[in-house]
């Protein structure tokens, strides 16, 4: 019995031995060449427990603006699935397609959707037996090396008293833009972004596919308001992170009530399809921040899924918000008197003469004054600057929302003025000047030839792990020589552990 207790150890011990030794030899080889992961961030679009683990169902903003350079429309951009990071193939980004990802409309303030404009995504794939995004470089969204693309359709539904009156499809098979591989395999990603942009009939744009994350922010608020320490603060947490964006251009006359009524509710949804077939709402959003920073834990699930008649429900997480608490405790910024009344026109009924509809339902939605003329030089601060085209007033890409709701939060409208915020005032890219405005995706490669510069990379370099034959390389020289050492350490801890493993077997039996 016990020479089979032996034996039987035997093996576990080896395979642990083994493990040890090859571990001691990565772990040497890593400590020299210093290459690690890109450091993991919080996110705000992680805005609630179930919907953080269906990144591509999670709904992460929502803009809505009077399209600057086409004034007699209205341009909404909403974005799902949150921190793309670049390089992240084989198997890149896509829409769910057992998903409806909805856009919604409330012409006359009764926290109703009156139109829903509603996409579908279907996957295609041309060559199975590769595990290649694409078989090599991609110039056309039609292109036979593009191997794995998706089309998209899009419904116009109209509703009277949340009952589907009519359902009308306005795009058909329309392709998506891919995820930027990088420029080996997407040497011109702006035309394969200018190809995804479609006119419809009827004066109507569409776009879908993956864009850089136009959030801006530190995201670093996360942990304890910065650790108490606003020095630290200016560091922008979506910077190199990409999203995927479905975005629509439509004459304003088309969504408003009239224009005497010109105020316009806007949120976003996700719906999924359940094992039965049947439909479920799994994402929310409208306003940015309110289920993040206003909505507790227990209460953050209940509210993707519900619908903005209920909100009602949520009234007093506004009125008595947690966050001025937590800055009054680490910073000592005295919070508001409550209720904050000023807080639920802002994030509930709008503003009053600017973007309140009458007879207004309080609810979660931007709210858009389409009547109000996009700014010839739009401020970042919006309606707390006097810029009234910007956020409270729907939202537009370059709005420094965070900035924004911190004063709000700390009653800039209440007479307490303040100039808080995070030291991030505008995104890493451009925002482009045309529908659909945002910024082209990071590409997923980050060497010399994504860059531009046109510098010939040796053949040898993938051989000896980018090592560079030239003088001037000792680093490199040394990293390849103790990879090679801690290696060869590794194995002769193998080779040790096989020599002692059979000297027990062989006591054992004897």
């Amino acid at each position: 019995m016990t020479a089979l207790s032996s034996s039987g150890r035997g093996p576990l011990r080896l395979a642990a031995l083994a493990c040890a030794a090859l571990a001691t030899g990565a772990l040497a080889a890593s400590g020299v060449t210093g290459l690690e992961p890109r450091a993991a961030q919080a996110s705000s679009h992680r805005e609630a427990p179930l919907i953080s683990g269906q990144p591509q169902y999670d709904n992460t903003d929502v803009y809505a603006f009077v399209s600057p350079d086409k004034p007699d429309t209205t341009t909404i951009v909403a974005n799902w699935l949150p921190f793309e990071e670049p390089a992240g193939g084989p198997n890149f980004y896509s829409f769910a397609d057992d998903a409806q990802y909805d856009i919604h409309i409330d012409s006359n303030g009764d926290a109703q959707g009156d139109l829903i404009y509603r996409w579908t995504f279907k996957d295609h794939v041309k060559n199975g037996r590769t595990f290649l995004f694409n078989t090599g470089p991609v110039t056309t969204l039609d292109d036979p090396d593009l191997n794995i693309t998706q089309t998209y359709d899009i419904d116009v539904l109209r509703l009277r008293n949340q009952r589907v009156t009519s359902t009308t499809k306005i795009a058909d098979d329309l392709p998506v833009a891919p995820s930027n591989v990088g420029k080996a395999s997407m040497p011109d990603y702006q035309t394969l972004r200018d190809q995804a942009v479609r006119r419809l009939p009827g004066g109507t744009t569409a776009f879908a596919g993956q864009a850089d994350d136009p959030f801006f922010l530190d995201l670093r608020v996360f942990d304890l308001l910065y650790g108490g320490d606003l020095s630290e603060v200016g560091n922008d947490t979506l910077k190199g992170y990409s999203v995927n964006s479905i975005a629509l251009q439509v004459p304003t006359a088309y969504i408003r009530q009239s224009q005497k009524q010109p105020i316009v509710g806007i949120w976003s949804t996700t719906q999924r399809r359940s094992a039965g077939g049947h439909w479920t709402q799994v994402s929310r959003l409208g306003m940015p921040l309110v289920n993040e920073v206003v909505v507790p834990v227990k209460d953050k699930d209940k509210f993707n899924a519900s619908h903005p008649w209920n909100d009602g429900d949520f009234l007093p997480f506004v009125t008595q918000p947690e966050l001025p608490k937590l800055i009054e405790g680490i910073y000592k910024i005295k919070a508001p008197a409550e209720p904050r009344n000023d807080l639920v026109s802002v994030f509930l009924t709008g503003v009053d003469k600017l973007n309140k509809p009458p007879h207004v339902r309080p609810a979660e939605a931007l709210r858009l004054n389409t009547s109000v003329p996009p700014s010839a030089e739009p401020k970042r601060l919006g309606v707390l600057d006097g810029d009234n085209a910007g956020f409270p007033n729907g939202r537009r890409l370059s709005d420094d929302v965070l900035d924004i709701a911190l004063q709000v939060v700390e009653g800039e409208l209440l007479g307490q003025k303040n100039d808080l915020g995070d030291a991030v005032d505008q995104n890493d890219q451009k925002f482009g000047s045309s529908f659909p405005y945002l910024a082209l995706p990071e590409a997923g490669s980050r060497g010399t030839v994504a860059k531009g510069a046109g510098t010939k990379v040796s053949q040898d370099g993938l051989l000896t792990g980018g090592a560079s034959s030239a003088a001037g390389s000792d680093a490199t020289t040394t990293t390849l020589v103790v990879s090679a050492v801690a290696t060869g350490v590794g194995v002769l801890l193998v080779g040790l552990g096989l020599l002692w493993w059979r000297m027990r077997r062989r006591t054992s039996y004897s």
